[in-house]
């Protein structure tokens, strides 16, 4: 029998029992506001699998070389994946907004022989490209963004050759689930963003959780978290093509459309990351909030300042989840644990909080968040040509999170920042929470990130706390107004030392905000950033 841990025999073995189930419904929201949509069956992703891989044994790719995803949320993606599951190749998703020395970085690091990219990322591509003499071929999938394929490079070659060619059906190449199925980027907001290699057993497992965070054989998940970050590709994508249920993805994130999509594919629930809950939390008040079909959210990162009005206004349970790419889990079903909990660990792991010197911290005392085995198996992560960062990331087998958390008396744990992000004002911790909340409730606001930077005054250990806002129209947006209806709620030691007016607030594959660019565009425009106490 087939190991159903590779995923290509897992995709052959649904193919054989349920080839013709609209598995995947890939959703597109047009200019004029219309949704447009794409299916895909289990035999259709088994056939173009099955292509892929011939384009792959055609372009010479061995076994274990490795090639870049750069693209939106296509169907074509998930056919790359079976498609390199089968030759079994390496593939490195990429954020597809990734361009210049990030890009020509992430490309080389990987050591990427080729490159599967949509045409509206070629140009970066191209661009990158030029110093990678290790790039043999780029293969161009047409959405109609770009009109014409630029240049004569001999690499380029179209999607749609691969797409339409005959069908060899070949036996699959991986001989064991522990092969390394892809290489996973860290967000890099710290530096150079970490090349996570990722075997199959790890795909499987986070793919076996379903009925963990309260999935059910008649659900239809929806995600528009970006393949190229752990949570759609693994936990929604993952999960759906397990299970066999009818998911629904749409080709990037959108908060102002996500609603209107539940409600015309019949969604029951999806994933919500960080700041992505603020930033929806923050749309316009609509008479239709709790009217979808959406039965519960998988929320990272739900603050426990809109926590019970968020569940409220959509009329949604809300299950918490905590982990990484790299490993760790927790989870807060509804009802269950506290709110603002990330939850207690799955009966496989054990969980402590830990000060500096590795001590476990006593109820209510922030730590670093940590991970062991429950069997006592020494937890390990595989940095691509990074033993150094390897090492760290699981010394003595305890994986470190760089998180900062805490447990109640009780048990549960919570996360608080990630570690270094604390933002410390005159001796005692910001509620960023709420300061997002009080924001995010004020309607001239459409989405806003509370940050800290080192205090402008030199205090050491201090920070000033900025309050990144995108106004719904900047040209009839006061500070002064957002700052009095700040004053009547919240208090002082909360209220933002500055307003930074920005058109977007830059953000991850995952809709993480960037504190780091938003930083770097607060020091260019400090003369005109709002000073709260002037």
């Amino acid at each position: 029998m087939k190991d159903l841990r590779i995923f290509s025999n897992l995709i052959e073995d649904k193919k054989n029992s349920n080839p013709n189930l609209d598995v995947l419904t890939f959703v597109n929201v047009l200019p004029c506001g219309d949704l447009e949509h794409e299916t895909r069956t289990y035999k259709g992703l088994w056939d173009q699998g099955q292509r892929v891989f011939a384009g792959l044994k055609n372009e010479k790719m061995a076994p274990g070389e490795s090639f870049a995803i750069v693209m939106q949320n296509h169907p074509e993606f998930v056919d790359c994946m079976v498609g390199s599951s089968l030759a079994a190749t390496v593939f490195v998703p990429i954020d597809p907004r990734t361009s210049g020395e990030r890009l020509e970085y992430m490309l080389s690091w990987a050591d990427c022989q080729g490159v599967v990219c949509a045409d509206y990322c070629l140009n970066n591509v191209l661009a990158a490209c030029k110093k990678l003499p290790q790039i043999r071929w780029i293969w161009v999938m047409h959405s109609g963004e770009l009109m014409k394929m630029p240049g004569n490079d001999p690499r380029l070659k179209k999607w749609s050759d691969i797409a339409h060619a005959a069908i060899d059906e070949s036996e699959g190449r991986v001989q064991s689930a522990d092969e390394t199925m892809q290489m996973l980027y860290t967000s890099g907001t710290t530096g150079d963003p970490k090349a996570i290699r990722a075997p199959y057993t790890r795909y499987d497992t986070v793919a076996s959780i379903g009925p963990m965070i309260g999935l059910r054989e008649n659900d239809r998940p929806y995600t528009g978290l970006s393949f190229t970050h752990a949570n759609a590709q693994l936990i929604s994508l993952g999960n759906i093509l397990k299970m066999g249920l009818r998911g629904v993805i749409s080709r990037k994130f959108t908060k102002s459309r996500l609603w209107d999509i539940c409600r015309a594919y019949s969604c029951t629930t999806f994933n919500l990351l960080g700041g992505m809950t603020t930033a929806i939390y923050s749309e316009p008040v609509r008479p239709n909030d709790a009217n979808n079909p959406v039965r519960f959210i998988l929320s990272a990162g739900m603050p426990g300042a809109i926590w019970k009005d968020f569940s409220k206004r959509f009329d949604v349970e809300l299950f918490e989840f905590y982990g990484a790419a790299e490993g760790g889990m927790m989870f807060n079903p509804p009802g269950v644990g506290p709110i603002g909990s990330i939850g207690k660990p799955p009966a496989s792991l054990t969980a402590r909080i830990i000060d500096e010197q590795g001590n476990p911290c006593a109820p209510g005392e922030r730590g670093e968040i940590v991970f062991e085995a429950a069997s006592g198996e020494p937890l390990a992560v595989e940095y691509y040509k990074n033993p150094e960062a390897s090492k760290k990331k699981t010394s003595d087998g305890v994986l470190y999170m760089g998180d900062i958390g805490h447990q109640d008396e009780d048990g549960w744990y919570y996360f608080d920042s990630r570690k270094g992000d604390e933002i410390r004002r005159n001796g005692e911790f910001v509620d960023i929470a709420k300061i997002e909340k009080t924001i995010a409730e004020f309607d001239d606001v459409e989405d806003v990130f509370v940050y800290g930077i080192p205090s402008l005054n030199g205090a050491p250990g201090e920070k000033d706390v900025i309050a990144a806002v995108v106004p719904v129209e900047a040209r009839l947006f006061d500070p002064d107004v957002l700052v009095k209806h700040c004053r009547e709620v919240l208090g002082r030691n909360d209220l933002p030392s500055y307003i930074q007016v920005m058109s977007e607030i830059p953000k991850t594959a995952s809709e993480k905000p960037q504190s780091r660019f938003c930083y770097e565009f607060f020091m260019e425009q400090k003369n005109h950033v709002y000073d709260v106490a002037s």
